[in-house]
């Protein structure tokens, strides 16, 4: 039978989940000398490495059988379907936040507000979620530009520290939800290889209890 196939998102979430292997007593050498390659032995799987949205792809259509993702992309992909999201790995913590100029007071007025996001589906359920109607603007750089130059009101980003904020003047408002990198795995694929995608977790959950 075909190893696993386990869909990584390439920088630091890869970087964690290779310790996380490591301390599943897996052979690393291919992942640590990938090179250009893109696909990697790590006996008894083989690592795939992709950007984070194309992960969730990889495993929503089976072309991947795990994958290990940021929430944040998770929650962006909404409404798309085909994987269970299985585990909660501890790593890669931040949250997505609402943020605004220092002292601005955003929820004042009655003004439909614009918002700057590289999210705008988790921005556009938040403020469904409060009755509000906003302007969405979609942003692809640094977000935290776009109330600077009174192209937006606030933004909605992943929070880590809050130092890039508190540099250019903007603080939190309200935090929306909390991130960490998650196992999905493919619903079809569960089925059928249910036994192997099992004593993955175990083992990777293991791992993860090794850490705290």
């Amino acid at each position: 039978m075909k190893p696993l196939k386990i869909a990584l998102t390439k920088g630091r979430l890869e970087k964690s989940a290779a310790e996380l292997f490591r301390r599943m007593n897996l052979d690393l050498s291919a992942l640590e000398n990938k090179g250009r390659r893109l696909i990697l032995p790590v006996p008894p799987y083989e690592a795939v490495l992709a950007k984070a949205p194309d992960v969730i792809t990889y495993v929503e259509h089976a072309a991947c059988d795990i994958g290990i993702v940021g929430k944040d992309t998770i929650a962006e992909a909404a409404g798309s379907g085909g994987y269970y999201e299985m585990l909660d790995l501890g790593f890669g913590k931040c949250d997505f936040a609402l943020a605004a100029k220092r002292d601005a007071d955003f929820y004042a007025g009655y003004n439909v507000k614009r918002i700057a996001t590289k999210y705008p589906n988790v921005a556009r359920g938040f403020f469904a979620g409060k009755g509000m109607d906003v302007q969405i603007i979609k942003i692809e750089g640094s977000v935290e530009l776009a109330p600077l130059l009174n192209l937006s009101d606030a933004i909605v980003d992943i929070v880590e520290t809050g130092a890039t904020l508190r540099e250019n003047g903007l603080e939190v408002i309200e935090k929306i939800m909390p991130v960490s990198a998650r196992v999905i795995v493919n619903m079809a694929g569960f089925k059928m290889r249910r036994n192997e995608i099992e004593e993955f977790l175990t083992e990777i959950e293991k791992a993860k209890a090794e850490t705290i």
